[in-house]
Parts: structure tokens; sequence; C-alpha cells
């Protein structure tokens, strides 16, 4: 496997290939001085990619093919090259001839792009992942490619079959947006969306006693022991025995676990307050004119009737000529009334006067009309009655994906950023999302996004010091607040977590990092799969996939419940919509619009059957890895 970046995404795909799936790893990285990666806050990631290539480098003889020394058919190596770019010559040098997967995660699309052409060349039968962040251009991508190792005559069909997927095209942003989406959706739910259906895998507490709690779908996790307590930690460490959390539990296990949470598949749909549906870029007639004008309006409506009333009470006239009347001595048009009696007189001073009155306020209000339309596509400012909505920092690549997912669920949202060209404003003005700009650590800027009366705070800034100072902030205007804070190392994430969490027991933090959360997906994809979605389970990951029961000794012939590992994985829902082409191994699509969930335990999988279902890093390693194969 060889791994092309130049951040924490590079560094921690290598280390999930080598600890969970025991491959052999090529990882090209930046010289030392010249990482194009953002380093955390407190320089861990620089520190231990320094010392991991000094280790390294001393280990490996890079005479030998880039074979590691000493490595046995079992275990697995790294190597690390320095390279300022990916360009053929370091591709050939770490091997991608011989290569059976190639990841490109360098945050620039253009360099991902170039070097993958360059490797499809070098080896047609090369399987691909890139990170791209356009998706339309990952899609023509992804099929330029798949034609060029088709037509450069990879191998026969035989040999294609066992490649899985030619290309797969990922984006780090899309694939950690909806476990922070999450927690502005529901709280401590996490939402994973497969077949257009929205599921959500629910944190639980302990139920009490006489209580019974409901089991939905399927438990996924028990929670740590330490859940529950303020100052216990998200149950990260392997070595935490009977403290930690375990995933996809058997039903012995679940019914042992008194006292601890558990985490639950059901199915759900987003119950909030939605915003009301906009078409087109033509703004609302409510928009087009202030409250105060509004009530002005609404003011001299009421008097003109008023007027009119008191005129034909006066008069005795027809009321409804008595309103045109009075609109007449409104506009200033009408006959002076020097003959009437002293209450016509009377009333049409009154009516001119409330005339005068309106003069002024049409003026404004057409005033008003012209500048809605003229800032139609400009930055909204947040309303003044908001509230119950999710205050989000930072219109990046991570954060514009989060915004596009919480305004497809209707959430009320509201932006700061402080960079007027940052890439998601464009996206912001199409969505008509009030924006404050603003550096979020000066003050005055999160009162104005009304971080009193939000729900959730999502800090998806690029920088760690950021999102930390504008979390502890909000904390201390509102203690209770949800927050979730992107931070780029997962130590130093876990780190604040704890934090946070012993100062504000009552309140829901979050603290993740995005190559945490995103490692495991372009990992399955080198091993030529494609995942669903992944869901946070404390500090650990449980992947969805969907696979071919064919091929597959653990599953096919067995029955769903003989079928089912505790700890490693679970056959969740049978898609009986989907074609098989080939049978035994071949490309496999995403699961149609048949998925039957609530599988007997008795129903035998058959070769031809295609199944989703939930697995842990290491039960979806040696289900689809390749450790027979390497060991052959």
């Amino acid at each position: 496997m060889v791994v092309c970046g130049d951040d924490g995404l590079a560094h921690r795909l290598a280390a999930e290939l080598r600890g969970v799936y025991r491959e052999q790893v090529a990882l090209v990285v930046p010289p030392a001085g010249r990482l194009g990666g953002r380093q955390p806050v407190v320089g861990r990631a620089r520190a231990a990619s320094a010392a991991l290539i000094d280790r390294v480098v001393t280990a490996v003889n890079r005479g030998n093919g880039g074979s590691p020394d000493g490595t046995s058919p079992s275990g697995a190596g790294e190597r690390v090259v320095e390279a300022a770019e990916p360009t053929e010559t370091v591709l050939a040098e770490v091997g991608v001839e011989r290569a059976a997967a190639l990841a490109l995660v360098y945050d620039d699309d253009e360099t991902n792009i170039r070097a993958a052409l360059t490797a499809r060349r070098l080896n047609p039968r090369l399987r691909l992942v890139l990170r791209l962040y356009n998706r339309r251009l990952g899609q023509h991508i992804e099929e330029l490619l798949d034609q060029a190792a088709e037509l450069a005559g990879g191998g026969g069909a035989a040999d294609r079959a066992g490649a899985d997927v030619s290309t797969t095209v990922l984006s780090d942003a899309d694939t950690t947006a909806p476990a922070l989406v999450a927690t502005a959706l529901v709280g401590t739910s996490k939402v994973v969306d497969a077949d257009g259906l929205l599921l959500r895998a629910v944190e639980r507490r302990p139920p009490r006693p006489g209580e019974v709690a409901d089991p939905g779908l399927c438990t996924l996790a028990l929670l740590s022991a330490t859940s529950n307590d303020p100052a216990g930690d998200e149950g990260s460490e392997d070595d935490s025995g009977d403290q930690a959390p375990r995933l996809l539990p058997d039903a012995a296990a679940v019914a042992e676990a008194t006292g601890r949470g558990t985490v639950v598949l059901e199915q759900v749909s987003y119950s909030g307050t939605p915003l009301p549906a906009r078409r087109g870029g033509v703004p609302p007639f409510a928009s087009l004119f202030s409250r105060r004008l509004r009530w002005s309006l609404a003011g001299l409506v009421a008097a003109t009737v008023a007027l009119a009333v008191v005129l034909a009470l006066v008069t005795d006239d027809d009321p409804l000529h008595a309103t045109y009347v009075t609109l007449l001595d409104l506009f200033a048009i009408n006959e002076p009334a020097h003959h009437e009696s002293t209450g016509r007189q009377v009333l049409q001073l009154l009516s001119g006067l409330v005339g005068l009155l309106l003069l002024p306020v049409l003026l404004a209000a057409v005033l008003e009309a012209l500048g809605t339309f003229r800032t139609a596509s400009a930055l909204r400012k947040p309303p003044r009655g908001l509230g119950g909505h999710v205050v989000l920092l930072g219109l990046g690549k991570i954060g514009t994906r989060v915004l596009t997912r919480l305004r497809e669920l209707h959430i009320p949202v509201v932006c700061v950023e402080a960079d007027p060209e940052a890439r998601g404003m464009p996206v912001a003005r199409r969505l008509r999302v009030p924006v404050v700009m603003g550096d979020v650590t000066q003050e005055g800027v999160l009162e104005a996004a009304k971080i009193h009366r939000a729900d959730a705070l999502l800090a998806l800034t690029s920088e760690d010091t950021t999102n930390l100072e504008a979390v502890l902030y909000a904390r201390s205007v509102r203690p209770d607040l949800r927050a979730v804070l992107r931070l780029y190392d997962d130590d130093f994430a876990k780190a604040v977590y704890r934090t946070l969490r012993t100062a504000h027991p009552l309140a829901l933090t979050r603290s993740r990092s995005v190559s945490h959360l995103a490692a495991p997906a372009f990992a399955v994809a080198m091993m030529g799969r494609q995942i669903l979605g992944a869901i946070p389970v404390e500090r650990r990951v449980l992947l969805f996939a969907a696979v071919g029961v064919g091929g597959h000794p653990q599953l096919e012939g067995r029955t769903v419940g003989e079928a089912f590992r505790a700890g490693a994985w679970r056959v969740l829902a049978l898609d009986t919509a989907a074609v098989r082409a080939g049978g035994g191994g071949g490309a496999e699509e995403v699961p149609g619009a048949g998925l039957v969930w609530d599988l007997p335990d008795t129903y035998v999988l058959r070769a031809e059957d295609r199944v989703v279902l939930a697995a842990t890093r290491r039960g979806l390693a040696e289900l689809l890895g390749r450790r027979a194969r390497s060991a052959t």
C-alpha cells in the first residue's frame, strides 16, 4: 500500500493500514521543513512525524525494492520517503508498479489528479483512492481513470475481478460532515444515511430499576463504565478492560451490562422546527420591510379605517362612500369642507395629518424594498428573534459541507467567518444563511450570532486555538450549550474533551479530529470496498459497509445469527434490490432501494446476497482484508 499526502490524514491512514489491516505501507510525505498541512497547536504531529521518519529510515533498507528489513509475512512495516511532490520518479521509487493500492490524500485537488494520472499510466491495475473536494470533478475523474485502466489492458476480466474497486474518490469533508452534523441534529446521536434512509445511533442512559429499554433495530455498543462520570474518560484505551466501551456486543453481554449506557440503532427523521422552504432568489414578502415599518403601515391603515368609520357615523353616509371621501382627504385631493359641519371639518384635518405621516412611511417602504432586492445576493444578518439555532464557526472545506447538510435538514444556522473570500461564502449567500463577519475571538462576535439563544455550537475553523477559545467563551455565556470543536490532533482532542467535561459536567461536549474520522473510510476504500457511513462511539469508530456474501466463508451458508461475531461484525440488513454483476468478489454497487431490516436470525445467507453490516475496524479488516493473500 502506498500513501501520499501532506497533512495528518496521510499519517493517520498509514497507521490505520499498518495497525488494523496489517499491510506493508510506503508513506510519501513532504520534507520536515515543507509540510503543507497545518500543524496542531501543541506541535505533536510534527514531532511524531519526525520521530517516525527517523525511526523508520534507520530500519529500512531502501535498496531492497521497498521491503522493510526484518518484516515477517504476518507483520507489517512502513517505509517513509520524503518528497515535495508525487512525481513519476517518486512513485516509481516507492514501487507503484508492484503496489496493490495507492492513496493520494494531498490537500490540493490538482496535485492528487496529476499524480493519479501518472500512477494509472505506470500501473493500470492499481487501485486508486483520491481525496477530492470537488464532487462533480471527482465523478468525472473516477470515470476517466477507470476507462484508462480498461483501455490500457490491465489484465483480463478474471484478473480485474479481484480489484473490487478500481478508482474511488472520497472527500474528508463529506466523510466527517455527518458525524459533526449529528450533534446539532439529535444531540448525542450519530446519523447514518444509508440507501436514502436516515438512521441514527442513539446513546441511551442506563435504564432505571424496573424499566425495560427499547432495543431498537439492534444494540451497536455498550458505553464505557465511566461515561456517566464527569471526570471519566471516553474509553479510548484498548487496555482499559471492562471499563472500555464494547462495540457490537452479544445479547448476553447486553443483559449483564447493568448500569452502562448503550448505543442503539433506530430509524428517525429530524423532528425539530424546520425553516420554511424558499424558492429561487426572490426574498419572502416579510423580509422586504423591517418590523418598525410594518407596524407603522399597520398603524396608518388602522387610523384610516377609524376615520372612515367616524365619518360614516357623523354624516350618516354610506360606509363605502365614507371610505372614498376619507382617502380623498388623506391624499389632499378633496374640496375643503368650508360649509360642512364642524365634525366633518375636524375629520378632514385629521385625515390630512394622517396623509402627511403616510408620505415618509411610503418613501421608507420603497427604499427598503429596493435595498432588499439589491442585497438579495448579499450576506444576511441574524434576525432579531432568532433562537434554537446552530452557530457554525468557519466556512472552510469542512464547515461548508456541514452547512450544506444542516440546511438540507432545514436546521436554522448562523455562520461566523473572518475571511470574506472563504470557500463557503458563496454557499451561504445561495442558501440565504445569516453570516456574521468577524474574528470569533473578538468580543461581541458570538453575541451577534445570538450564541445566548443557540442550541449548539460547531467550532470548525482550521485553527485549534480559535476553536478552543470560542468554545470556552461560549461556555462562559451558556454553561449548558452543546458544543463540538474540531481539533487537528486526536490525542489533543481527547485531552480537551476530558477537561471540558470535568469543568461542565452537565453540558454535552465533543472534540473530534477530522483525520481520525476520515481515515477508516479511506483505508476501507484501499482494501477494495466502500463504506456507507461511520459513527464515532466515544473515541472509537464503528463502520457500516455493503458486502457481497459470495466469497466470504464467515457469511456464506450461515444464518444471520451464526454470521454474527461479537466485537467484530453484525449483519443489519439484506439488499433485495441489488443485482450482483458476475458474482464472486466483483465490484459492488451501493445498495439499492430494497433494504430489509430486522432480519430473522434463522435466515441463511446465500452467495448471491448482499448485506449491510456494522463492523469494527479490525473486524472489517478480518472480513475483507488481504491477510491470507499477503501471507501466500
